[in-house]
This record gives C-alpha cells, sequence and structure tokens, in this order.
C-alpha cells in the first residue's frame, strides 16, 4: 500500500461557522462592563477583597490553644543530596553531608507562636521579647491592627508553613535556640475564664 493523498471530494454540505469568536465576545462583554460602570465596580470589590486578605490573612488551620504545656527538641539539620561547589569548583558541602544552618548562622530571635485574636496570648508574646529580641508570628488575627496599637512588628505564617515546619499544633509556642537544635514549646497560659 502506497502512502499517497486522494482527493474524495465534497462528501457533504459545509456551512459557515456561526460561533462568534469567543476574543470579541469577551471583548464586547468588557466594552459593555466599562460602559454601564459595572466594570469599575469590579475592580473596587476585587481590590476591596485583596484589601482584606492582606489585613486579615487566612488563619492557620488545626491550631488550638494550648491546654498542657509541652516542649521538643528540633533537628534543622539536612542531608545533603549532591555535592555543592563555589564558583572555582571547590567542594562547600559532599553528597551524604549533614549540615545544620545552627551552626553557621544561629537563630536571631525568639520565634513566638499566637492567636492575634486572644488578648491573654498577645500579652505573653509580648511579655517574653521585645522587637529586638523576639519575633512575633500570628496564626489568626490582624497583625496590621496590633501594630497600630503596641507600635512594633508582627508577622503572619502564611499558609502555616512555619508552624507545621516546627510540628506546632498550639498556641501560644515559643521556638528557641539551644546549643545545634531549637526547643520548641506549646505553653498553656492563664486565659480569661479559665485557669491554666
Amino acid at each position: 500500500m502506497s502512502g499517497q493523498s486522494v482527493d474524495h471530494g465534497q462528501m457533504g454540505q459545509t456551512w459557515p461557522i456561526a460561533e462568534p469568536d469567543l476574543l470579541s465576545v469577551i471583548k464586547a462583554r468588557l466594552d459593555h462592563a466599562a460602559a454601564t460602570g459595572k466594570l469599575d465596580q469590579m475592580n473596587r470589590q476585587f481590590a476591596e477583597k485583596v484589601k482584606a486578605r492582606v489585613m486579615r490573612p487566612v488563619p492557620v488551620s488545626g491550631i488550638s490553644p494550648a491546654e498542657e504545656t509541652r516542649s521538643w527538641e528540633f533537628d534543622p539539620s539536612i542531608r545533603i543530596d549532591k555535592d555543592i561547589r563555589d564558583h572555582k569548583g571547590n567542594p562547600i558541602a559532599v553528597a551524604g553531608q549533614r549540615v545544620n544552618p545552627l551552626a553557621a548562622a544561629g537563630l536571631s530571635k525568639k520565634l513566638l507562636f499566637v492567636d492575634g485574636d486572644d488578648p491573654a496570648e498577645v500579652e505573653w508574646a509580648i511579655k517574653h521579647g521585645g522587637d529586638a529580641r523576639a519575633k512575633i508570628i500570628f496564626v489568626d488575627g490582624s497583625p496590621f491592627e496590633l501594630m497600630k496599637a503596641h507600635q512594633r512588628r508582627f508577622y503572619f505564617d502564611q499558609d502555616g508553613r512555619l508552624t507545621s515546619y516546627f510540628g506546632i499544633r498550639r498556641t501560644p509556642a515559643l521556638v528557641e535556640q539551644r546549643g545545634d537544635v531549637l526547643i520548641v514549646t506549646e505553653q498553656a497560659i492563664a486565659r480569661k475564664g479559665r485557669g491554666a
């Protein structure tokens, strides 16, 4: 069998494409939305949603108040998968080597994880260190509102990355360096209406 093409002629009736061009439809809808003011309204609503999300990020899921104090050691060491070399080819680390980042640069500040909507937790964190000694990291609440009230920086654990990394499930929690490991403590504290 040879691979030649054959013209079979017209096999049936054909019609022109009846659907409008998708880009034309989108442009027409945008033009209509701009003319009626709906586009401006949509842009304002979008900007308000973004601002609200920045001012009050999505709470970290799975975190609850500490009812008992517990502590554990956290070793931040990593095992190198492949050789790492500098720009001249000199070895920096070899495959299989364990590297502890605390040996090169220690933890410069304590990390305090709190529910920013719980005044008892915020007060506990502020008592544990000023801006120069501690980073207060919210798992819920608005860091911006409290920055104004307390005249200090507050941070937020976006997507729960830090709490997941350290295994934190309760707040308030403290992470501090002790030698070549970190000590993580979930701290039970006195709260309004109940003892701890």
